[in-house]
């Protein structure tokens, strides 16, 4: 990929990961790094374009990320988002303001026509805004190429030193034409060949992985998402049988999908596939418990304590191999590889947890880090795993243990696998499953009086819950038609034992979350 990587430098941008996301929608591979990545290794990784993304600071404030100035006389095109807009400005002897009137949310801007970015995007246009500072006056050489009612400078350009900048934000969905706007900077600004394909990434992963591991084995921890998955499918095909896949069943999965799981991998891929059957354990140990911390804690405890007593049994040897991808390394502060420092921790990953001090592999092998959830899903399709599995719904590590409110008991586990798996059934039948993000059935402490069959009931009640999620991080509940309700209700009270009362949640995150606990 010699001269064909694009860098996102990150100054604290909520929008990073979609910047990256959308870039290599067009075809063009990229890579985060931090915004004070020294300039020598950004040289030295010989990009073909450059984007600043935007930010939560205030460039004129001491405290506030900068860059050096040397990095605009590179010869590498460069792309300023929102901050990264106003950090252009600054950097390069214009002046930024706070605003008078601050933009949020949808703004429409005027083009001049002359810009490069705005070739085939309508004069008018809808963008998305968010900033309280603006650039009041540009650096020498820089001209307008659009603007806003209260934005003066809502985009400007020096073409000849292929530097643009934008205040909007294109990579999000509320700007109408913002992936049109990336695309030009990319590919008429850059000059990518947008030649970023997942089979030319399949074949040179297989390579790399058999000269890496070349006759010693592998053992990866096989949880059945998508990701431990396809990494599992890229490892196969690299090295077969050299390959043991330990799948932890607790007995927390979702209706027969441990036994979905075992199938799947056992009849599609060469390789050695171990299950360890310890629900009774999991029970034992959740015994009383009803605190969701507390629960949380006790199956992530015992799910390592098992899964590594098995690598153990196993013999630790040869290379350890996970299914982290690309998100996971930035938010648990790994982004960066050695030698580039690293980014802030916003969460630490199941899938990036330290390994005991007396197990001691040769290393660790990630064939997906540098990748995101869809592009994992289209290396799944192409290595010809089902579906089911490449599309399965996203999946609590501590599985059904954070849907069932209060202490989770073996008869629980059982009615809540039945009722999510009708109300899987029906959201598949009535072909909307493909609208929602998310959508599961829940087991909340609760009984409520019933009648059936003329006989006074007290049995359980379930909540369905079904999610839309956007850009922004948030999630919006489903309007799922009242029909499709009526149908789930009528087959949760008839055909799951022990359920008389069926409740849709209708809460939106924020205030709620998507899980119950």
């Amino acid at each position: 990929m010699a001269n064909q990587l694009c860098i996102v430098l990150d100054f604290g941008g909520q929008y990073n990961q979609l910047i990256a996301r959308r870039v290599r929608e067009c075809g063009v591979y990229c890579e985060i790094k931090r915004f004070d990545t020294p300039i020598d290794e950004i040289k030295a990784l010989d990009p073909k374009g450059i984007i600043f993304t935007g930010g939560p600071n205030s460039v004129y404030d001491e405290t506030s990320p900068h860059i050096s100035k040397e990095i605009f006389d590179i010869g590498v095109p460069i792309l300023g988002i929102c901050y990264g807009c106003q950090l252009m400005a600054y950097t390069l002897g214009g002046t930024v303001e706070s605003c008078e009137k601050s933009e949020y949310g949808k703004i429409e801007v005027t083009h001049t026509g002359s810009g490069v970015l705005f070739g085939g995007v309508p004069e008018k246009s809808v963008v998305w805004m968010s900033h309280t500072d603006y650039v009041s006056r540009l650096p020498e050489g820089f001209t307008v190429t659009a603007h806003s009612d209260d934005c003066p400078c809502a985009a400007f350009e020096n073409k000849e030193r292929k530097l643009h900048a934008v205040q909007f934000h294109p990579e999000v969905t509320h700007s109408q034409f913002g992936r049109e706007i990336l695309h030009n900077f990319l590919y008429d600004v850059c000059g990518f060949t947008g030649d970023w394909v997942m089979d030319d990434f399949i074949e040179t992963t297989v390579a790399k992985l058999r000269e890496q591991i070349g006759d010693k084995k592998v053992i990866l921890g096989l949880s059945g998402g998508v990701d431990s998955s396809v990494a599992a499918g890229l490892l196969s095909r690299a090295v077969g049988k050299q390959l043991t896949c330990v799948f932890v069943d607790q007995g927390l999965m979702r209706k027969d999908e441990g036994d979905f799981v075992e199938e799947t991998f056992t009849k599609l891929f060469d390789m050695n596939f171990v299950r360890v059957n310890c629900k009774d354990k999991f029970l034992k140990e959740l015994k009383g418990v009803t605190d969701p911390e507390q629960k949380r804690k006790i199956i992530g405890t015992e799910f390592y304590n098992v899964f590594w007593n098995k690598i153990r049994e196993e013999g630790a040897q040869g290379f350890f191999a996970q299914g982290t991808i690309y998100p996971d390394r930035i938010e648990s502060g790994k982004g960066a590889k050695a030698g580039q420092g690293s980014t802030a921790v916003i969460k630490t990953h199941h899938n990036m947890v330290k390994m005991p001090d007396d197990i001691k592999f040769e290393g660790t092998i990630e064939p997906l880090a540098d990748l995101f959830k869809d592009e994992v899903r289209a290396v799944g399709e192409k290595l010809g795993i089902p579906h089911e599995l490449v599309w399965r719904q996203p999946f609590p590590g501590p599985g059904l243990g954070v849907r069932i409110i209060g202490e989770i008991t073996e008869e629980k586990i059982k009615i809540l696998q039945e009722a999510d798996a009708v109300f899987r059934d029906e959201i598949h039948k009535c072909g909307i499953e493909s609208e929602l993000k998310q959508f599961f059935a829940v087991l909340p402490d609760v009984h409520t009086v019933g009648v059936m069959g003329d006989h006074r009931t007290y049995d359980h009640l379930i909540a369905i819950r079904a999610v839309t999620i956007d850009d922004f991080m948030t999630a919006d509940w489903a309007r799922i038609p009242y029909d499709v309700l009526a149908r789930v209700s009528n087959r949760l009270c008839n055909e799951v034992d022990h359920v008389n009362r069926v409740v849709y949640d209708i809460t939106s995150k924020p205030p709620g979350t998507v899980e119950w606990e």
